[in-house]
């Protein structure tokens, strides 16, 4: 009675998530094992496949291991001998058939049935199969209509032939001829020589190690680098051991050093190593280290009107990929400010005298200095106000007592003007204190402010639109432009004997052109809306076609308040009158909203307006500032969101101010309202049922001690059009998610609420994760997502995908087109040669830029069991960065990370608690 075929009918005749959980926690109650495995056998499988599974009975115990632990192999295979038995048969298997039978056979007969019977599965579709002609119009509260305009069955996307392991290409568009900005190195000798090197009688200072070593330099040469204990040289010693003798300064004691072979070290497990000795390439080609790059100093450019100087420069980092070993090598700009701490200190002092010193702190502390004598960069920790430049230490090198006013004058040649300005804090990092084994002296690093610059942009420049664009005149280049930079950097290595000798000991030595690779394009989607459909243009955006078109899920705004002040009335009255005007055509019914003056501007005034407005029936707050003010949008959005939850949007009033482009800012406006009352814009054919997408991003909460705010955000339809999102608090710095469980637990609830079944296959873009971090959240975060699923029942094991979101890389992908290269259109991908060696990873360009260079996305699948082609998750991560309702056009990541961003950033940013469950379903965070 509680069988499968039971089971499922009940699902699907919509019983809630309780009693599905109850009937899979008693299924073991009333089937068998025997039961299951007859059952199986008689389907048609063998009594090959049935011997194997009798074996298998006790692995019933460690149920855990067999869900989560099976082969990748035997997943595909399980899943084409279900495809290949849906083929033959009009009536599908019952859905919980394939963990089940995953989870009890495991054994290498079944494995092999199996594999056998995936070969004569029917011939598969692709991802990017265009729509049929006769592909019905959505209407109006058929948004769930949109999977059947697609041809392509779920069941045609996957294939046990497709092995990761041997091949992560894809080949699905068009091949076109790139290049990037990677210079290909080569070796002239076998490795680098690892060697250990012992002293008897023992050495403990490192400094006396040193010294002994380098005595001999006839035997080790003058190339080399050691750590105290292990010595690398580019050639190999006559011996296998290497005996030395070298006499002990302090009492005459003959030490012997002996020299051991360890291992020879491949070209690609010296990387660290390469690029050590790159940085002093840097070095001899003049270049200042700033930060984590080498800028030129000698070449500034400045910006007087702004007070800034920008220094050109190169980023630079060999790594080992599946083309071999690269160079990779880009144009840097570093932009320094002109005027330094002490200029900002008096500033400040003009401005309020009485708050002078709480401005300071929180203007400075924190804040990156450099100063120019050293071309040092440090961060100011605090300020020393008991402190100035008259006040005396002890120098390291005479032991003598020594105001900062004489060491600068004798160390540098700097006089110090203001003799009563305060000092600035360095707290060095502990693994910066030490050099080899002499005693840390002094923790702290005492800056006078009149010679620190400050560096960065502050806030207000970052929101002056002619300091942004000044700036960007001298530091967005052409892809022409970084070319030709990268050819000059490869001239001057290569004209400098010094820095070509630092490489030819090393037997290194790089090719003149960058490296040529073969990508391939992906043709426009296909846009649809609620009556009808069009194609993307090539440059991924239909802003024009989608202000002629209906939306496909338009909710009705029948109660609605303005809330605005006295100065901007007739800006209000302007706005609602377009709103009512460009909503028709969108499909979109707006009623006349009630609009409300408040008394003052002040925050106080209006959040008590707000909790007097707000009732139970609202469905939306719109409130016009007269000025962008943080505090005032920070207590509204905490209001609206956590303690009386509804929709808000808020509006400057200088947006709305200019009548020429009303029209335009009212259209967008509107569409972002819609969206946060529930409704869908436009979508695209996804060609697979049963998909949950999930999108998960970090922020960094500064005002609460740098605590960490983990935003989740997934999909809850199959069109990928309608979201569910939910926060998490972490520790401080904490990059990994703690509360994956919590989150996905509420989202596959909110699923089955919505479609009376649970996700087949969730695939996971997590965003903000470095390369250090991939194994751990491989394993952390996935071992969090895969525990959810007991939560559903023990035949729940839904096939998992995990794919890392890097948007911060330095890698740049051109189109060469004759003589000259360009940026490649949007849907252009470039999966091998300068992809990691032994990762499955791909750069792919989704969006259009009209100014400077494009920056691909980088995309690393770390975890994954879907058995989905290579091109179907290609397709569909191209796929989901046109689903961003908050820009009529592709982005850089995934629509979901895009959102979970956006969350993570107002929690962080403004409301600083989680909101409320209420508005989870709903994209309120736009």
């Amino acid at each position: 009675m509680y069988g499968k075929r039971r089971k499922r009918n009940f699902v699907v005749g919509g019983l809630s998530l309780r009693l599905l959980e109850l009937f899979t926690l008693n299924r073991h109650c009333v089937t068998t094992t025997e039961n299951k495995m007859e059952n199986f056998a008689r389907g048609g499988r063998g009594a090959t496949l049935l011997q194997a599974l009798k074996k298998k009975q006790e692995m019933q115990k460690s149920a855990e291991l067999s869900r989560f632990g099976r082969g990748l192999a035997l997943t595909r295979a399980m899943e084409a001998c279900t495809m290949k038995e849906q083929s033959d048969s009009e009536s599908p298997l019952p859905e919980p058939l394939l963990p089940t039978t995953v989870s009890i056979g495991r054994g290498l007969a079944a494995m092999q049935a199996l594999t056998n019977a995936a070969k004569k599965q029917p011939s598969e579709r692709t991802l990017d199969s265009s729509l049929p002609s006769n592909a019905p119009a959505v209407g109006k509260n058929n948004s769930q209509d949109l999977s059947k305009r697609s041809s392509v069955s779920v069941e045609d996307l996957y294939s046990s032939k497709n092995d990761h392991s041997e091949s992560h290409r894809g080949t699905n568009g068009k091949k076109i001829p790139l290049s990037a900005n990677y210079i290909r190195i080569k070796t002239r000798n076998e490795g680098v020589f690892q060697y250990h090197v012992s002293f008897n009688p023992e050495i403990d200072s490192k400094s006396v190690r040193y010294k002994m070593l380098y005595e001999h330099v006839d035997v080790t040469g003058k190339t080399r680098a050691f750590d105290g204990a292990i010595l690398y040289l580019p050639i190999k010693l006559p011996n296998q051991e290497t005996v030395l003798t070298s006499t002990r300064l302090s009492d005459g004691e003959k030490i012997t050093l002996t020299i051991k072979l360890v291992k020879v070290l491949k070209s690609e497990c010296c990387i660290p190593l390469y690029n050590i000795m790159f940085r002093r390439v840097m070095s001899i080609l003049q270049m200042k280290q700033v930060g984590r790059y080498y800028y030129n100093p000698n070449t500034p450019t400045s910006v007087p009107q702004h007070k800034l100087e920008i220094w050109p420069g190169y980023i630079t980092a060999i790594k080992e990929h599946e083309g071999g070993l690269l160079l990779m090598a880009d144009a840097s700009h570093k932009v320094l400010r002109k005027e330094t701490v002490l200029d900002v200190l008096v500033s400040l002092v003009r401005q309020d005298a009485a708050r002078f010193r709480d401005n300071a702190m929180r203007t400075i502390v924190g804040s990156v200095v450099l100063t120019r004598y050293n071309n040092k960069t440090y961060r100011v920790d605090d300020i020393a106000w008991d402190m100035s430049p008259n006040n005396k230490f002890v120098s390291s090198g005479s032991k003598e007592s020594i105001s900062f006013i004489e060491y600068y004058r004798k160390q540098y040649n700097r006089e110090i003007s203001d003799t009563n300005q305060p000092l600035l804090i360095h707290k060095p990092k502990r693994k910066a204190l030490q050099h080899g084994d002499s005693p840390v002296k002094s923790e702290l690093i005492c800056l006078i402010p009149e010679f620190c610059y400050m560096t960065g942009l502050t806030d207000d420049m970052r929101s002056d639109f002619r300091v942004m664009k000044d700036i960007a005149a001298h530091t967005r280049v052409t892809p022409m432009q970084r070319q030709l930079t990268l050819n000059r950097f490869v001239d001057a290595i290569k004209s400098n004997e010094d820095a070509m000798q630092q490489l030819t000991n090393w037997g290194l030595y790089f090719e003149d052109a960058s490296i040529q690779i073969e990508g391939r394009y992906f043709p426009p989607e296909r846009i649809i809306m609620r009556e009808r459909d069009f194609n993307a243009s090539e440059e991924a955006d239909w802003g024009r076609d989608l202000s002629r078109a209906a939306v496909i899920t338009p909710v009705p705004l029948q109660n609605w308040v303005v809330i605005t002040c006295k100065q901007d009335i007739g800006k209000s009255k302007d706005y609602i009158s377009m709103m009512m005007k460009v909503t028709g055509p969108m499909g979109i019914d707006v009623s006349q909203p009630k609009l409300i003056e408040t008394r003052d501007q002040r925050t106080e005034t209006l959040i008590r307006l707000l909790r007097e407005t707000i009732h139970k029936n609202l469905q939306l707050v719109v409130i016009i500032f007269p000025t962008s003010r943080d505090d005032k949008y920070s207590a509204v959005k905490k209001l609206c969101c956590v303690e009386c939850p509804v929709p808000s949007q808020v509006i400057i009033a200088r947006t709305i101010s200019q009548q020429q482009k009303l029209r335009s800012v009212t259209q967008k406006i509107a569409l972002q309202i819609n969206c946060k009352l529930g409704g869908d814009l436009w979508a695209l054919s996804i060609p697979l049922s049963g998909i949950m997408v999930i999108g998960i991003d970090v922020y960094h909460d500064s005002s609460k001690g740098h605590r960490s705010i983990g935003a989740f955000v997934a999909s809850t339809n199959n069109n990928l059009t309608r979201w569910f999102s939910r926060v998490c608090f972490q520790q401080p710095n904490q990059e990994l998610i703690d509360g994956l469980k919590t989150c996905l637990i509420g989202a596959l609830k909110k699923y089955h609420e919505m479609n009376h079944i649970l996700p087949k296959r969730i695939v996971v873009f997590r965003d903000g994760v470095s390369d250090s971090q991939l194994s751990v959240v491989s394993g952390y975060e996935v071992e969090q997502l895969s525990k959810c699923f007991q939560h559903f029942g023990d035949t729940y094991s839904p096939l998992l995908s995990v794919i890392i979101v890097q948007k911060r890389v330095n890698t740049r992908i051109y189109i060469n087109r004759r003589n000259q290269v360009d940026n490649p259109a949007p849907g252009t991908i470039v999966d091998h040669s300068i992809t990691r060696k032994n990762w499955y990873d791909f750069f792919l360009v989704s969006q259009h830029v009209r100014q400077g260079t494009v920056t691909p996305t980088h995309y690393i699948v770390v975890h994954d069991t879907s058995a989905m082609k290579v091109d179907h998750v290609q397709r569909l991560t191209y796929k989901m960065t046109h689903l961003y309702y908050n820009w009529p056009g592709t982005i850089r990541v995934p629509a979901p990370c895009q959102y979970a961003h956006k969350l993570a950033y107002l929690v962080g940013q403004n409301i600083h608690k989680e909101p409320s469950h209420s508005l989870a379903d709903r994209l309120y965070f736009l």
